[in-house]
């Protein structure tokens, strides 16, 4: 049977048995109305069976963020802006990098660049005006490099150049994911201190952003906005038969024949997901600028978001 896409570690073990595999840790707790989810990878072994790398997975859902309610939104994006100012430890006077990973023209996978679009740059104010910089600002620096199809050039390519050249201290990276659960869409958030494979979420896998590759902490930020249609034809066979197994070995044969054929795999997105493309951006965009300008008051960031 072949392995059923997410992006999510939360989604890579059925639920309830997390604690059962071996190098993993799982932690779950609720505050605020979102639940967080903790997934440690602890081993190599761990880490070929989940096919996650090694590394601290944490995830927030709450169900009021595609609902549009304000106070889930604020605090998710609250909580986000805490656990990414716990990923790492910014120093001196290097600048962070944000990257926004993904196509500005299509849709689902426009929320790295859109996300860049509210993040607070401020290199070059230090490095042009620096009287009128607000010291009490840390340096950030923010690029969408696109993607192959479109520039020519591997997005590693580029954040590699640029890494060389400015010397942040840290990279984080925001890009749309596929999820297991088409209930996570547009309400969860995946934050990751192994880095990101831009494209993972459609099947393009691309050279990883890690810190073995930029030689600095890679921070990874995705909201699912994709899920496979393979998937939820699965799930409706199971529930129709009742039986997992009689399903999958069913199913095998009718994805072959209607759901790849020559096309290729089928992705299913909401019809609704431009509005959950700009909340999410949104809501990823603030807790970056909570978590890297944490001097600045809640007014002053939405101020200079707006």
């Amino acid at each position: 049977m072949r392995q059923l896409r997410t992006d999510l570690a939360m989604e890579s073990f059925q639920p309830g048995d997390g604690r059962g595999v071996p190098g993993v840790q799982v932690n779950h707790w609720e505050t605020m109305g979102v639940t967080m989810t903790e997934v440690i990878v602890e081993s190599d072994a761990a880490a070929r069976d989940l096919g996650k790398a090694p590394g601290r997975y944490m995830t927030l859902e709450c169900q009021g963020v595609r609902q549009r309610d304000l106070d889930s939104r604020l605090a998710m994006s609250n909580l986000l802006g805490e656990e990414i100012a716990r990923m790492f430890h910014c120093e001196g006077d290097a600048p962070v990098m944000v990257v926004g990973l993904g196509n500005r023209l299509v849709t689902p996978d426009s929320l790295g660049p859109r996300a860049i679009d509210r993040t607070l740059v401020t290199r070059h104010m230090f490095q042009e005006i620096p009287e009128y910089a607000d010291r009490r600002m840390r340096s950030v620096c923010a690029i969408a490099p696109g993607v192959l199809g479109v520039t020519g050039v591997e997005t590693l390519e580029m954040v590699e150049s640029l890494c060389a050249s400015l010397r942040p201290q840290a990279v984080l990276c925001v890009d749309s994911l596929s999820a297991r659960s088409a209930g996570r869409i547009g309400a969860t958030i995946q934050l990751t201190d192994t880095g990101i494979q831009p494209g993972s979420g459609v099947g393009n896998h691309r050279r990883r952003l890690t810190r073995e590759t930029l030689g600095v902490p890679v921070i990874a930020i995705g909201m699912p906005t994709v899920i496979y249609a393979a998937t939820l034809a699965r799930d409706a066979m199971e529930m129709l038969s009742g039986d997992a197994q009689t399903s999958d070995e069913a199913f095998d044969g009718i994805e072959r024949e209607l759901l790849q054929a020559d096309l290729g795999e089928m992705i299913v997105t909401p019809r609704e997901i431009d509005g959950l493309i700009c909340d999410g951006a949104g809501i990823i965009a603030s807790a970056i600028n909570r978590a890297l300008q944490p001097e600045l008051s809640e007014e002053e960031i939405m101020a200079l978001m707006d």
